[in-house]
């Protein structure tokens, strides 16, 4: 199996760029090659099969990126929430043009891709009281979420029309992130785990009662992979699926965080920043996920598991990057 990552230099591409080289295989397929497409080339983890890795803009993505013989294309690559409010131009290039360049790279290809493309629940809107059920129509209320969602649209069609085989994974907000804070209004959820377990302080800008639908990044990457070799017979023309994450409060993070390390929550400091709230208060307080569970995809573990995964998992690590 050839498999490309675009988007690989990332948090989720980097991990799953490294389970492929750890088993060797996806869905009990060896894995031949991997390419890994970024901004700038990614890190090459060490593997038994060759790994290609090369850097550029993916709205002029290069035939390398996905080269001829392609079988599984992950498609990560995006500009995150706040940055894509903050400039619609790069928005636009990156997670709309950059997906149209996909679909030209695959339609060149003798046999048509599986696609699995990390979509994101902020192609929603609802807010605090929303619950949605599978049919839920997508309401975008941020540049991020209309680009994220039109990008599903190009994917769909690409599909019905046999350029590729898509799945649209409409990821929860994955925690906890390692390394350091990034650009997207949902950082901070990350960031009042990592922080105060680092020994640092932190800001949260919502109150304790906010909800989120969360996943942690182990979830996040079964279901990528379960995406990648499940049946897709099952899914007709629609293609997109809100993984079955977890709802939870603010307040229940901070609770987790205490539970895995006493006291580590009063590093957090209560700073209202109403710019981000604006974004992820629009985003649904959570979704029904029969359809997700009925295709095999796994639920999400609870939060002090989650935590204590990061802590097994990227604390260490995290901790020599920051120095």
């Amino acid at each position: 199996m050839n498999i490309t990552i675009l988007g690989g230099g990332g948090f989720l591409g980097q991990k799953l760029a490294a389970r492929l080289a750890a088993d060797g295989a996806l869905g009990g397929t060896p894995v031949s090659s991997l390419t890994l497409f970024d901004l700038h080339a990614p890190p090459v983890p060490k593997a038994a099969f060759p790994i290609h890795t090369l850097g550029g803009d993916v709205a002029a993505l290069p035939d390398a990126a996905i080269p001829a013989g392609t079988d599984v294309v992950f498609h990560l690559a995006a500009v995150v929430s706040a940055a894509a409010e903050a400039d619609y131009d790069l928005g636009r290039r990156v997670n709309v043009r950059g997906t149209d360049a996909v679909i030209d790279a695959c339609r060149k290809l003798a046999k048509p891709p599986r696609v699995v493309f990390t979509s994101s629940i902020a192609s929603f809107s609802g807010g605090q009281t929303a619950i949605l059920g599978d049919q839920a129509r997508q309401l975008p209320a941020n540049s991020y979420g209309a680009q994220k969602a039109a990008a599903e649209l190009f994917l769909l069609d690409a599909t019905r029309r046999g350029f590729l085989d898509a799945v649209c994974l409409r990821l929860p907000t994955v925690i906890v992130r390692p390394g350091r804070p990034n650009k997207a209004a949902s950082s901070f959820f990350s960031s009042i785990v990592r922080e105060p377990l680092l020994g640092l302080a932190t800001d949260l800008p919502v109150a304790d009662d906010f909800k989120v639908w969360v996943s942690s990044p182990r979830s996040a990457l079964g279901w990528l992979m379960h995406a990648a070799t499940m049946d897709t017979a099952a899914l007709g023309l629609d293609r997109s699926i809100n993984p079955p994450g977890i709802s939870v409060t603010v307040g229940a993070i901070v609770a987790a965080l205490d539970q895995v390390r006493q006291g580590a929550s009063t590093l957090i400091n209560r700073a209202p920043d109403p710019a981000i709230e604006a974004i992820v208060a629009g985003w649904p307080a959570g979704f029904e996920t029969d359809r997700a569970r009925g295709l095999g995809f796994a639920p999400n573990e609870d939060l002090v598991t989650l935590v204590r995964s990061f802590v097994a998992d990227d604390l260490e690590a995290t901790r020599a990057e920051r120095g």
